[in-house]
């Protein structure tokens, strides 16, 4: 069974940068993806990336292009989210998440194995 662990999270400033953590255990050959969401209070969880571990293809949603971005270590089995030029609708708990069978890595339905959670906050 998988396991995925989140840290990295805290409270910056508009414009700061945060790096983010995911540590996984118990992978199996099904488990291609891995996608980060983040959960806003009242909001629903949104995807914001994911990748492929298998050839490290990487998909941003565009409202993250060019601020964020992920690299994975497999050696480690961690991947990891740098978000740079932090703003205030950035905060909210992150997540990670697989899934034996992702049709769309964003859709948070298609997900069945999740970590706990981080909490990033921006203030202005």
């Amino acid at each position: 069974q998988v396991h995925l662990v989140e840290s990295g999270g805290g409270s910056v400033q508009t414009g700061g940068s945060l790096r983010l953590s995911c540590a996984f255990s118990g992978w199996s050959a099904s488990n291609i993806w891995i996608s980060w969401f983040r959960q806003a209070p009242g909001k629903e969880r949104e995807g914001i990336v994911c990748v492929n571990i298998r050839d490290g293809g990487t998909t941003y949603r565009d409202f993250v292009k060019g601020r964020f971005t992920l690299f994975h270590d497999n050696a480690k089995n961690t991947v990891f989210l740098q978000m740079n030029s932090l703003k205030p609708e950035a905060s909210g708990v992150y997540y990670c998440a697989t899934g034996a069978q992702i049709y769309n890595c964003f859709r948070s339905s298609d997900f069945n194995a999740w970590g706990q959670g981080t909490q990033v906050t921006v203030s202005s």
